[in-house]
């Protein structure tokens, strides 16, 4: 009879200890203790089938034995849903920070399964309970709770909520810096967990793409800020809605040019010195660096004035520019380099370097003048083109020999530009045997005549020259022909034909011989 009541007392007791723990199971009705701590909910973002554990900021109360987890919100029951049954404190790990790792038992999508339904949305609040195995009142709670922005998304942030950030922009290197140079601008976001990009901008324009934010920072290096103040800012946009995007404050930055390159220009003449007029003069301008870019103008100071004679571009470091217009004179020369880019390379000049345009100095022409002294005569026989007079004969008054003839015609055509005039002069030498014997050319003169001229020319005959009255040959005077006489001058473009009567004294004391002189016609 006793032992069945001790059974009977013990099944009671067992039957009120199962009960005590089915009440602190279903723990709807537990009362809450003030929040003494936070719950960090992992992971931060998840969806509904996520697993979620819990990180209190603290331990339980010392007089604690049990946690107890519920959550509570939109489609649960009143009283809230136990996510975590009660369970002791030992069954957790210690956090570094001392608190308890609780993993919920299942997902928030079995959760709303269980309590019957489908749509998850709003908050959702977790209470970590701190109780002991038997009693229902709380000894302390952590609180924490997440925000389903979707049916299956949540955050452990509210999205109403957005967390404020500030973007700080360095530049390196501290300005100015030259054109070119790698300039890199830092963006600093704070807080560091902040995600998202950040755009560089310069004032409206963007610099190159948005670049991610990572450990909090996001830099970008350019070498493309062209010379000038820019204003330099870093737009930070937040990846997640839960935080504000922020604008760093404005950086005046400077970029200073590249300084030009030097360049230097060298002048060369050819022919050197000097020239004649009407002939070509070649100008070569050299310009260090071959590279540099541009033309080079020529110029020419003659008579006190500075004309350009032409500008020309430079290929391969070197321009060149010939011309055949110099008038007569004194000419100072000059090569400037005159850059397509200012910017890129200075201009230079070549300095001043003097030449002289010599007068026209013409054309010559010769014709061989040949006679024969015959015995006790003097004759004269050439074949053409020479010129051959008769042989001399003694004159009327028995102390000269003479002869005459007429030199070839002579032809000139004038069809220089500019109508400058001409003149036709004639100079002989002294009549040779071909040994010792000579006539003096001072013996021989002429009569210049015109022959023809185009209708445009003004041609005038020479003055006549008279012929020395029997010149020996060691006479050094300069009569007759032995100077240079003019045998025409002319004006006007066309052809003109004139020749020459000759008339040679030759003194009767010449040996018998064939004697030959050479008359050079010079036209200028």
């Amino acid at each position: 009879m006793l032992k069945n009541r001790v059974s009977r007392a013990l099944a009671l007791g067992v039957a009120a200890v199962t009960a005590a723990f089915a009440a602190g199971l279903a723990g709807a009705s537990a009362a809450y203790a003030a929040p003494i701590g936070t719950i960090e909910i992992n992971p931060a973002t998840g969806a509904d089938t996520s697993g979620i554990a819990f990180t209190t900021s603290g331990a339980c109360p010392a007089n604690a034995t049990n946690v107890l987890v519920k959550v509570e919100g939109s489609g649960f029951p009143a009283g809230g849903l136990n996510v975590v049954g009660n369970s002791p404190i030992t069954t957790y790990p210690t956090a570094p920070n001392g608190g308890m790792v609780i993993p919920l038992t299942s997902t928030m999508r079995d959760y709303a399964s269980q309590a019957g339904f489908t749509t998850l949305q709003g908050k959702y609040d977790f209470t970590v309970i701190c109780r002991t195995a038997f009693n229902g009142t709380s000894l302390g709670d952590y609180t924490g709770a997440v925000w389903f922005t979707s049916n299956t998304t949540y955050q452990n942030t509210d999205p109403a909520v957005k967390t404020g950030t500030t973007t700080a922009l360095a530049v390196t290197p501290a300005g100015p810096a030259q054109a070119g140079t790698p300039v890199t601008l830092t963006a600093t976001v704070a807080p560091a967990g902040a995600g998202g990009t950040v755009q560089f901008k310069d004032g409206a324009s963007n610099l190159g793409t948005a670049v991610t934010v990572v450990g909090g920072t996001a830099a970008l290096t350019t070498s493309n800020l062209a010379a000038g103040t820019h204003d330099l800012t870093a737009v930070f946009s937040p990846a997640s809605a839960s935080y504000n995007g922020s604008t760093s404050a404005h950086v005046s930055y400077a970029v200073t040019a590249v300084p030009a390159a030097a360049t230097t220009t060298a002048l060369a003449v050819s022919p050197a010195s000097t020239a004649p007029q009407f002939s070509p003069v070649t100008l070569t301008g050299t310009v260090t660096p071959a590279g540099a870019a541009g033309a080079v103008k020529f110029t020419d100071t003659a008579g006190g004035t500075t004309a350009t004679l032409g500008t020309v571009p430079v290929a391969n470091g070197t321009a060149v520019l010939t011309t055949s217009s110099l008038p007569v004179g004194a000419h100072s020369f000059t090569a400037v380099f005159v850059p397509a880019d200012a910017g890129a390379f200075t201009g230079s000049d070549s300095g001043a370097i003097p030449y002289t345009v010599g007068a026209f100095t013409g054309v010559t022409a010769s014709e061989t003048i040949t006679t024969t002294v015959n015995a006790g005569a003097l004759v004269i026989s050439v074949a053409n083109p020479q010129v051959t007079l008769p042989s001399p004969v003694l004159n009327a008054d028995g102390d000269l020999l003479t002869t005459a003839g007429s030199i070839n015609p002579v032809t000139l055509t004038d069809t220089r530009a500019g109508n400058p005039g001409w003149t036709i002069s004639g100079q002989v030498t002294d009549f040779s045997d071909g040994a010792t014997h000579a006539i003096n050319g001072q013996n021989l003169g002429w009569s210049p005549k015109l022959v023809d001229k185009a209708p445009a020319q003004t041609v005038t005959a020479g003055s006549a020259v008279t012929a020395a009255h029997g010149a020996g040959t060691g006479d050094a005077g300069t009569a007759g022909l032995k100077s240079a006489r003019t045998l025409a001058n002319g004006a006007g473009l066309g052809t003109a034909h004139v020749t020459a009567d000759l008339a040679l004294n030759v003194p009767t004391s010449t040996v018998a011989g064939t004697y030959s002189a050479t008359l050079t016609l010079t036209a200028i």
